[in-house]
């Protein structure tokens, strides 16, 4: 007797590992700052054609359907959702958000430009604008010492009133990068992206331009995480875990049957 339903099973329990580990990371940073959750896609594993579909089943007819046996399922992929997370207000004057398309552009080590979605900026020693991690919001923006009133406008115009002076001096103005097809960048971890073959080349533009997002001052963009959806997912992801386990239990009580009887 076949053990391939086991083994069919068993592709069962990897997927459904793994998407448990998508569900739980999604949950894990249901209070990261602009964090967007993966969505796992599954797909079939190769069929073995037993009986081909119209080959002939005698010399006056055909086979309508033929016989086609599957031999499992696999974790095609994840996505991630790049929906709009919800807007809080902080009041901190360097907490920024997108409001619609697009990422901020950060020097991330070795050159390389990183994007995130997470404007929890600060200011370093020296009076730039960079990220938790230190690194420089690009392009660069210099607040001069003891500056104060810093305003950035939706268009990304960042200005500030500087000592000795009465009118606002503009310091520099902020820019979104999109991409046309964002859901192909890379995950880097710590809410960075990194550009790739897949997402195409950044288009970095004016904030409210040509299809760029704006910028809300004193705002973060939230995690876009739903956790009644993704509870009603891990019971659905636990339900199908179960139902495969007991599928190798029931094959392997169906061999042992064999074995002893026949």
């Amino acid at each position: 007797m076949s053990s391939a339903a086991m083994h069919i099973a068993r592709t069962g329990l990897d997927a459904q590992d793994m998407r448990m580990r998508v569900i739980s990371n999604n949950l894990a940073n249901v209070n990261t700052t602009a964090f967007k959750k993966d969505r796992a896609s599954f797909a079939t594993l190769s069929y073995q054609t037993v009986t081909a579909a119209g080959a002939q089943s005698s010399s006056e007819s055909k086979y309508a359907t033929g016989l086609n046996l599957g031999t499992g399922v696999r974790i095609q992929g994840t996505a991630r959702m790049d929906t709009q997370g919800s807007m809080q207000t902080t009041g901190n004057s360097l907490d920024l958000a997108i409001d619609g398309d697009g990422y901020f552009q950060v020097q991330m080590p070795g050159g390389q430009t990183g994007y995130t979605r997470a404007g929890n900026f600060s200011r370093s020693p020296e009076g730039q604008l960079i990220t938790s991690e230190g690194y420089q919001v690009m392009p660069g923006i210099t607040v001069p010492e003891g500056a104060t009133q810093i305003t950035i406008g939706t268009d990304g115009t960042v200005s500030a009133t500087v000592a000795g002076q009465t009118e606002p001096s503009v310091l520099g103005q902020l820019q979104v990068a999109t991409f046309p097809n964002p859901g192909g960048l890379q995950s880097k971890g710590d809410n960075y992206l990194l550009e790739t073959a897949a997402s195409g080349a950044a288009s970095v533009g004016t904030p409210g331009e040509a299809g760029h997002g704006q910028i809300r001052q004193g705002m973060l963009e939230a995690s876009n995480v739903n956790v009644v959806e993704e509870l009603v997912d891990m019971i659905e992801c636990q339900r199908a875990y179960e139902v495969n386990s007991k599928m190798i239990s029931s094959t392997d009580d169906m061999l042992k049957y064999v074995n002893q009887n026949l």
